[in-house]
């Protein structure tokens, strides 16, 4: 498309997107990588939450959380996701729909030890989204979980990663105006040629 110029400019949606979120690491004052993902219940009925994107691969963007949790259980029920990366600084966002998988081997447990220990510890004690009496059966839980994981927690068999493979993604920039520049990249399924359509604002 010969008007895809600039920051929007390039055949692959995933250096793109890196680029993108590259610019807001250096003007996002907290959490550039922070997206609101949505999942849909049994009902139909829609659900949003923020979590932190933590790779954007060749192909998918992944992020972890315990899969006893509300989204998780969405998801493995459907198979599919979206959400949207927004930028106050830059005045940029990017929308994205796809199937996804589970990320469960090596590179959760990867991701896993590099976090902090409270982190890791914070796992294995949070029954993540069911009800909790008080703080403080939370933090005796901590206590409990510290003193029988130790120093060196292994990754619960209960979190890991779940991996978002776009059949949709489209990229926003404001304009003056409001007239906003958008792309919409679409494929049938993966492994599909991406077809790039321009949108009205």
């Amino acid at each position: 498309m010969t008007d895809r110029t600039g920051i929007f400019a390039g055949d692959d949606p995933f250096a793109i997107a890196r680029a993108w979120l590259a610019d807001a690491q250096q003007s996002e004052p907290n959490d550039a990588n922070a997206i609101a993902l949505s999942t849909v219940d049994a009902d139909g009925m829609p659900n949003a939450r923020m979590v932190l994107l933590k790779e954007i691969e060749a192909g998918a963007f992944v992020f972890y959380t315990n899969y006893g949790s509300v989204k998780a259980r969405e998801i493995t029920a459907t198979g599919k996701a979206a959400f949207v990366m927004h930028w106050k600084s830059l005045r940029r966002q990017v929308r994205v729909r796809g199937d996804v998988t589970r990320e469960e081997g090596a590179q959760a447990d990867d991701y896993y030890a590099s976090r902090s220990l409270k982190s890791r510890l914070g796992a294995w004690a949070s029954d993540q989204s069911q009800p909790l009496s008080s703080r403080a059966a939370l933090m005796a839980k901590v206590a409990a979980v510290t003193a029988k994981q130790g120093a060196n927690p292994g990754r619960p068999p209960f979190w890991g990663g779940f991996r978002i493979i776009p059949r949709e993604i489209e990229f926003w920039a404001d304009g003056a105006y409001r007239l906003h520049d958008r792309f919409r990249w679409t494929r049938l399924d993966v492994g599909a040629p991406w077809q790039i359509t321009r949108l009205n604002p």
